[in-house]
């Protein structure tokens, strides 16, 4: 089922996100199944479940569609249940990011370059999994949502300023997406 998106402003953005309840396997294969279908509707690369309102911590990332700019995400797809960080490269890179949740806005963000992650996969079996390049960014930003942690939070100080009309308009439910969005 499609669910509304969540925009900037959203409380439940804000909170972290409580580990999600392994032994509840009827409740997180609809709640992936949810979230797959409203990725897909809203045309992004990842979703994490505070995103449609489920304070839980789960994401998925989707990089099939952006195989043109980005030939090596060829098949990557994750479902990522209670993700940890294992480790953390010293190296950061800078890449542009956007967010469904804060549509229209796009920013230079400076993050590790890859990562080591430990998480349940959507067969609730554990996994440990290195990523980097694209595939890393889109996990770190996913992962971000889990702590109640946005993309824009961590531009530069000229930039958040820059962008804070557009930051309000949006928490004030003045935007326009070709998805079907939900402030609370």
């Amino acid at each position: 089922m499609v669910r509304p998106i969540f925009l900037y402003g959203s409380e439940v953005l804000r909170e972290v996100a409580s580990p999600a309840d392994l032994s509840d396997k009827e409740y997180l294969k609809t709640l992936v199944a949810d979230m797959k279908d409203t990725l897909a509707k809203a045309e992004g690369c990842g979703l994490a479940a505070p995103q449609i309102g489920e304070s839980v911590r789960v994401l998925i990332v989707d990089g099939r569609d952006m195989t043109d700019v980005y030939p090596y995400l060829e098949g990557f797809t994750r479902v990522m249940i209670n993700p940890v960080v294992i480790e953390e490269s010293e190296k950061k890179c800078e890449y542009s990011e956007g967010c469904l949740s804060v549509p229209g806005i796009y920013c230079d963000v400076v993050r590790p370059e890859s990562m080591t992650v430990e998480y349940y996969n959507e067969d609730l079996q554990k996994v440990t999994e290195t990523f980097d390049k694209f595939a890393c960014r889109m996990v770190q930003h996913e992962m971000s949502h889990l702590d109640g942690d946005l993309f824009v939070d961590h531009v530069a100080p000229i930039r958040k300023k820059i962008i804070s009309k557009k930051l309000m308009n949006i928490a004030k439910g003045r935007v326009s997406a070709r998805y079907t969005t939900k402030l609370k």
